[in-house]
């Protein structure tokens, strides 16, 4: 029998040492300072937020946000979400509203992997990683997935993973036609979205009148 003491003695006698794994961390965007979007899609940001099932299994949700509109775009709610999944929810979001130019996100592993930089650099898509500690600079992101716990997870008991995907997604959509939002003038995000949509629309062509409009003879005067 050999115990602890013996083995530390032996181990710095013989000038052993344990290399120490890091990390790879796939290089983004410069961190520098997010200019604000000024129009929908252009800026998306994602997190992940984690809880539990009654029987206490962990569960994990990914939530993505348009930056501007404050839309929640998803919420992916499963017991793991890994990078390959993360790419497949996006993908589903650019087929349904396009591809944004910025999508930022914190340094976990699922936002830092091989194949997440792959898609989104196959995409044409900058990523910006905020600074380690400090959240605020996802502060959108930051603030729907508060208003998601306070609101949603902290408010219901899920039986199991069903339930939860149901429950959340009825809180996205009355988050998005019905929660008014004080930054957006106190309208719900999918309905700033459709005035701002509207406001930026081209007018509808007039119908006027052509020179060579046919003329009807029966309309037509004749001498008396």
């Amino acid at each position: 029998m050999v115990n602890h003491k013996r083995v530390e003695r032996l181990y710095n006698e013989e000038g052993l040492w344990v290399r120490k794994r890091t990390r790879k961390r796939v290089k983004g965007a410069p961190r520098q300072a997010l200019q604000p979007p000024v129009r929908p899609n252009q800026q998306w940001a994602m997190d992940f937020v984690s809880d539990a099932l009654a029987e206490g299994r962990a569960i994990r949700t990914l939530n993505v946000v348009d930056v501007f509109t404050r839309e929640g775009l998803a919420i992916e709610v499963d017991f793991s979400v890994p990078s390959l999944r993360v790419v497949r929810v996006l993908e589903d979001l650019i087929r349904r509203r396009g591809i944004p130019e910025v999508v930022v996100s914190d340094n976990g592993p699922e936002f830092t992997s091989r194949a997440f930089d792959q898609w989104r650099h196959g995409r044409g898509i900058t990523y910006h990683l905020i600074k380690p500690g400090r959240p605020m600079q996802n502060g959108t992101c930051e603030s729907f997935d508060g208003r998601f716990r306070d609101e949603c997870l902290n408010e219901n008991w899920f039986r199991d993973l069903a339930e939860a995907r149901q429950v959340a997604r009825g809180w996205l959509r009355d988050y998005n036609l019905h929660r008014p939002h004080t930054s957006l003038g106190g309208l719900p995000p999918a309905e700033f979205a459709r005035r701002w949509a509207e406001l930026r629309s081209p007018p509808a062509p007039s119908a006027q009148p052509s020179d060579t409009t046919p003329i009807n003879p029966d309309s037509t005067q004749r001498p008396g």
